[in-house]
């Protein structure tokens, strides 16, 4: 009888170095931590995850792990964690995988940088940590999706927490032994569902109770409390009672040799699988004219099929719900020619002809179209011309990325309102050398300071490079 998958993966996480890591992955963590904190800083001025900070704060305890723009506020790991995944999973612009399934960076990011912290970890260690959990969220990705989804699960918490308790507990240095504890216990909290679509703060929670759990997890397989060898593939394990359809063999496929980590980044402040459409919408309004779309009379969306159901809102009634709407995605986009922070406002939200394009907008499955985010829109004007455009990879995808201009000007956008460019450029040079830092701790430090910019950068998207 073979060992179960969980033991498997646990030997190999425990043993990983940074110098079993193609250099590649080492530098797609980087990228991945330096798009976290811009994301994370600007969410921290958002309504949730400032609700989440105070709570941490509030909450109090051992002063063990610094909060992104907490001035300086330090709580206990599990709640930095919690409070810091909410924060940089608040404004929409995280990072993706390449279906658009889950986040990597609010609940492995959040995670292995307050358990680093509490560690006294270098950054070497944190950039092996922060491998090993996307890898972990990956596996076990792969080997439930799209069952999980389909049955309603949300993809980042549910397998978030295992790939936060991989991550803290390499920092933690866990043992063979002990790193199976680990993810036993994360199994045991794995939770997450994708009823969280509306005009609530719901999905901005999502992965704050997945990295909280996953150092929480580390910290007690780490005092000695043990966990479920079978958690992932038993007869009542995650793979099991999550998905309908599990492929068992992507739990270890490859392991050692390959890491199987598809990291996607967002040019738009909304859910990801939204992106293609925006991106046709402003190919439309270059193609028509931005004088001509007020006089659009009707917009049609094919969508392949595995999400042609989801995102159809065509009347938001806040910013939170608008930032999971196709309909207003692409009406704002089309008026604007833009789809940042401040198209995601309660006015905007209100604006009657935005409205009345968000309502035009007409959803049709399509499974012709060649991925699961593709989208091919048509826009008829008010002469009876028409316009298409269609969109397999969207902006900031794999196989349309953005340049490292781009994505530090992505940072920059984000995080200079809360910290200053000054700040911002410490932080990336920081990062960038990461592996030679002796104090990973050094990084949250420089996430620090008091908001008194403006948003007037984020009209121009990712313009100004560091």
């Amino acid at each position: 009888m073979s060992e179960p998958a969980t033991v498997t993966l646990a030997r190999h996480f425990a043993s990983l170095t940074i110098g079993r890591i193609p250099q590649k992955h080492l530098d797609d963590a980087k990228a991945l931590i330096a798009d976290w904190f811009g994301v994370a800083l600007a969410g921290s001025r958002a309504d949730s995850g400032a609700i989440a900070r105070r709570f941490a704060i509030e909450t109090g305890g051992v002063a063990e792990a610094t909060i992104v723009n907490g001035r300086g506020a330090r709580v206990p790991a599990v709640h930095a964690a919690f409070a810091n995944a909410i924060a940089s999973h608040s404004v929409e612009l995280d990072d993706v995988d390449i279906l658009a399934l889950y986040h990597f960076s609010p609940p492995v990011v959040a995670a292995a940088l307050a358990a680093a912290e509490r560690a006294g970890s270098t950054g070497a260690e944190l950039l092996t940590a922060v491998v090993a959990g996307c890898e972990a969220m990956a596996r076990l990705s792969d080997a439930t999706n799209p069952s999980l989804r389909d049955r309603g699960y949300h993809t980042t918490p549910a397998v978030g927490g295992f790939g936060a308790a991989v991550a803290a507990g390499l920092l933690f240095k866990l043992d063979e032994e002990r790193m199976v504890s680990a993810l036993g216990l994360a199994g045991a909290q794995a939770s997450g569902l994708m009823e969280m679509y509306g005009p609530s703060m719901q999905k901005r929670f999502n992965p704050g109770p997945a990295a909280r759990n996953g150092v929480t997890s580390a910290v007690m397989a780490q005092l000695g409390f043990t966990g479920a060898a079978t958690i992932l593939d038993g007869q009542r394990g995650f793979c099991r009672a999550f998905s309908d359809k599990f492929d068992p063999e992507a739990l270890t496929r490859g392991l050692g040799t390959e890491f199987p980590i598809y990291i996607e980044y967002k040019a738009y402040s909304c859910a990801r699988p939204i992106h293609n459409g925006i991106d046709c919408a402003l190919d439309i309004r270059r193609q028509m004219g931005a004088d001509r779309v007020d006089g659009i009379r009707r917009i049609t969306i094919r969508r392949h099929p595995a999400w042609a159901h989801y995102h159809q809102i065509p009347r938001p009634a806040t910013h939170h719900e608008a930032q999971v709407s196709m309909n207003y995605s692409v009406a704002v986009a089309l008026r604007e020619g833009a789809a940042l922070l401040p198209q995601y406002t309660e006015e905007k939200v209100h604006d009657p002809a935005i409205i009345r394009l968000s309502e035009m907008v007409t959803v049709v499955p399509d499974d012709g179209l060649p991925r699961g985010v593709s989208c091919l829109m048509t826009a008829e004007a008010a002469d009876g011309s028409t316009y298409s455009s269609q969109v397999d990879h969207p902006k900031g995808s794999i196989a349309n990325p953005m340049t490292p201009e781009e994505a530090a000007g992505k940072t920059h956008m984000l995080g200079d309102p809360v910290i200053g460019a000054a700040g911002v450029d410490r932080l990336l040079e920081r990062i960038r050398r990461v592996e030679t830092l002796p104090r990973a701790a050094e990084l949250m430090e420089l996430a620090q300071g008091s908001a008194t910019g403006s948003h007037a950068a984020e009209e121009t998207p990712f313009a100004r490079a560091s």
